[in-house]
């Protein structure tokens, strides 16, 4: 039951990201906002959850993980309600900023009590698992469960239905979850914590302007400004009395190897779901909710790859079982890479189903290495940094394999576009699928039909090398893992580590 209590939310996080491709057609009609503060009711939610990681899960070892687990939970119920009844595009991006500080809470804060929860190694990696189906199910949930809302109600809907769980975590919560704190935590840092949000926003706001823009001086900018307040912040831990992280753990490659690992991954499966969507509702002309059933098998396979995972690791070691995933998630990227814009839907789900039950296994067995290799009075600093990993990846994913792709798109376009179209023409339909997409339906049909062949065409070689480069990643990911991790097993746990906990702390 408390493993339970602490996956529900994490499921609520996740669809919060992704409920929002299917509300913004009306929520735009409603609120009419401009294309700015489209952007950041878009990204306002992501920004604060990636900034915080890190604060909220070192607050988390010195509180109370399970205080700072329901002070989010109630944070989260209030700004959903907010954001389910705003009135204005100012109102919905504080409600998404609110949102996301929330939801920064709950992905450390539940991965942490997960480590102190379950001790045995076996239990704890089952655990993981199940909470990483949770995180990925959610994120794929999140546009078929706010399709079905959008058909019955207005849009705010999508929001509301996170405040009964909240409330059902804040009830459950006190009588469920233990509380876990250091006995002995220092002074919190407050220059510190202030230092890693920076360093964090800067680099993750500068490879979003990057994705959108490419590599302009501003977005440049901020990513180096992020990376200077990142080398003031590690400056500061290895002087600090009491610092946020544990730099002794990067060090280690049980630690910093599984990080990277889980970068990578992340990197491949977000980066390339910038393609997929794309290529169901464009190319092959599917609505959201009939693209998100078409996606639902990629969730449904998730578990599997887990469970494969998780029951695999202890026979043949942990780096076996990482690196045959990576190969798995390679082999479907290998399948995209001959992928063409009447290939269908039932190839490219093929394809993404294998990548996801490589990936699943994956981001479970590393996630639990990187718990194991911290001490339980570090597990949300921990958790906090695999999570920030993640994020780091996705972020890198959709900057690099977008700009990769834009240039490979506008390039055929530029080159195979028909001669009749306009200057103003040929820009719209250079710059994005959608563009051309629009600009096609404004056209003689016989214009419009040999723009949207060239533009579908363009966008399948688009994704041919976007895959091109996820096998590389993985494959390479695979060989750092046979070559860095020796041992797949853990040290064990010392009793002296269990009594480092807080002395009231009990366990379930």
């Amino acid at each position: 039951m408390g493993l339970a209590v602490l996956v529900l939310p994490c499921v609520l996080a996740s669809m919060d990201m992704s409920v929002m491709f299917v509300a913004l057609p009306s929520l735009t009609a409603d609120l009419k906002p401009s294309s700015s503060e489209l952007l950041w009711i878009m990204d306002a939610y992501g920004f604060l959850l990636a900034g915080l990681l890190i604060t909220m899960g070192t607050l988390g070892d010195r509180i109370g993980r399970r205080r700072v687990l329901l002070a989010g939970a109630a944070a989260f119920g209030i700004a959903s309600v907010l954001a389910a009844y705003s009135t204005s595009p100012g109102t919905l991006i504080a409600a998404r900023a609110l949102l996301g500080i929330a939801g920064s809470t709950l992905a450390p804060s539940t991965l942490s009590l997960i480590r102190n929860m379950f001790h045995d190694a076996k239990q704890r990696a089952t655990a993981v698992g199940v909470w990483t189906a949770g995180f990925a199910g959610g994120a794929v949930l999140g546009p078929i469960i706010g399709g079905l809302l959008l058909e019955r109600f207005w849009w705010g809907s999508v929001f509301l239905i996170n405040v009964p769980v909240m409330v059902l975590l804040l009830v459950l919560g006190p009588l469920l979850l233990p509380e876990y704190r250091d006995p002995r935590p220092g002074r919190f840092d407050l220059l510190g914590a202030a230092l890693s949000i920076l360093a964090v926003l800067g680099v993750i706001y500068g490879i979003k302007l990057m994705a959108e823009d490419g590599f302009e001086w501003s977005s440049l900018a901020y990513v180096a400004a992020g990376l200077a307040m990142g080398a003031v912040f590690l400056h500061r831990q290895r002087v600090a009395a009491n610092p946020m992280i544990d730099l002794a753990l990067f060090r280690t490659r049980r630690f910093n190897v599984p990080l990277l690992i889980d970068a990578l991954a992340t990197f491949g499966l977000v980066g390339f779901s910038l393609f997929n969507w794309q290529f169901m509702q464009l190319v092959l002309g599917m609505g959201p909710l009939e693209s998100a059933l078409w996606a639902l098998p990629t969730f449904l396979v998730m578990p599997l790859g887990i469970a494969l995972a998780t029951a695999t690791a202890p026979h043949i070691g942990k780096p076996k079982v990482i690196a045959a995933g990576l190969l798995m998630a390679a082999a479907g990227y290998a399948m995209l890479t001959l992928i063409q814009a009447d290939s269908g839907v039932v190839y490219l789900v093929s394809g993404l189903t294998i990548v996801a039950t490589g990936i699943g296994g994956v981001a479970a067995v590393v996630t639990d290495l990187i718990l194991s290799a911290a001490p339980p009075k570090r597990a949300g600093m921990a958790s906090a940094m695999a999570e920030t990993s993640a994020e780091f990846g996705g972020a890198l994913g959709i900057a690099i394999l977008g700009s990769i792709g834009t240039a490979v798109y506008r390039s055929e376009l530029a080159a195979k576009a028909p001669d009749a179209l306009t200057p103003k023409e040929l820009e719209a339909a250079r710059d994005t699928l959608g563009g051309a997409v629009d600009t096609a339906a404004t056209l003689p049909e016989g214009t419009a039909e040999a723009l949207r062949n060239v533009a579908f065409d363009a966008f399948a070689r688009e994704m041919r090398i976007a895959a091109v480069v996820s096998v590389v990643l993985m494959a390479g990911a695979a060989i750092l893992v046979v070559t860095l991790l020796r041992t797949g097993h853990a040290r064990p746990e010392s009793a002296a580590e269990h009594r480092d906990l807080d002395p009231t702390a009990t366990s379930s």
